[in-house]
């Protein structure tokens, strides 16, 4: 069975489903670009890695570790006579280790400059929310906006604080960011509901180039039938983060039609 809503598909943004779903993701965008691309920009899929310890992370699962103790009760009499005490049984606890952070991401390429023209990133569980990963993620950000490389940020996440931009009072669930080099501090910003179609968007590249256009919809509905999630993902489950009480009432009522519950 093909992905049941008509546009991003809220069960596939589970930290068990999305690091798989944003490589798949990568990969498709890539194969998709190609083709439209060649022999003047190559499309290059590159990692960003590093390490965090002790955060809060959905994806590598390693929350903050605390300890409680139980206050031992003390008696108010001044004794000198020792008193034998239960030995308590251990707590298993978890320690703050290190853990290495892998973020896919794309890069179009001049083939004869070698220069990077455009960058595409999707988002992901570690480097949405506050801590080390967004830290990096925003300077990383940063530092392509102080140049005149295109970039483009495509967040299919519900959760979290969406990463700033100005001029932007409406909320939405979901949100692509298309910002040119040559038109900065101006970008394109195209917002999205549970209900609606992923919109595609013009992939900006050199000057004069004729800009294709990422049918992110299309994209994501193969991606969903390669991997067959409709037999994976079990959509009687509660959602994290919730819906709206009206999206879920719509999509309450779009699964039930469709006999998945």
């Amino acid at each position: 069975m093909p992905n049941p809503f008509p546009g991003m598909n809220p069960y596939l943004e589970s930290p068990d489903f999305w690091p798989e779903v944003h490589n798949r993701l990568i990969v498709a965008i890539a194969d998709a670009l190609v083709p439209q691309l060649v022999p003047k920009y190559r499309v290059a899929i590159e990692k960003r890695i590093y390490e965090i310890k002790g955060e809060q992370s959905l994806l590598v699962g390693i929350p903050d570790v605390s300890i409680q103790r139980n206050p031992t009760p003390r008696n108010s009499s001044t004794s000198n006579v020792a008193v034998a005490t239960r030995t308590t049984e251990p707590l298993k606890v978890r320690l703050a280790m290190f853990e290495e952070v892998r973020e896919g991401y794309l890069e179009v390429i001049d083939m004869a400059t070698k220069e990077v023209v455009t960058v595409i990133e999707i988002l992901l569980h570690t480097n949405k929310p506050s801590g080390k990963g967004r830290e990096m993620y925003e300077e990383k950000r940063d530092k392509v906006f102080g140049s005149r490389t295109n970039f483009v940020e495509i967040d299919l996440l519900r959760g979290w604080e969406p990463l700033p931009v100005f001029d932007n009072d409406n909320a939405a669930s979901y949100r692509i960011l298309v910002s040119r080099g040559n038109e900065r501090p101006l970008a394109d910003l195209y917002l999205f509901n549970i209900p609606d179609v992923i919109p595609g968007f013009p992939l900006p590249l050199g000057a004069g180039d004729v800009e294709p256009i990422v049918d992110l919809q299309a994209l994501l509905n193969t991606v969903y039938d390669r991997a067959a999630y409709d037999i994976t993902l079990d959509y009687t489950a509660q959602l994290v983060p919730a819906l709206s009480e009206a999206d879920a009432v719509w999509a309450d009522s779009l699964l039930r039609e469709r006999e998945l519950r």
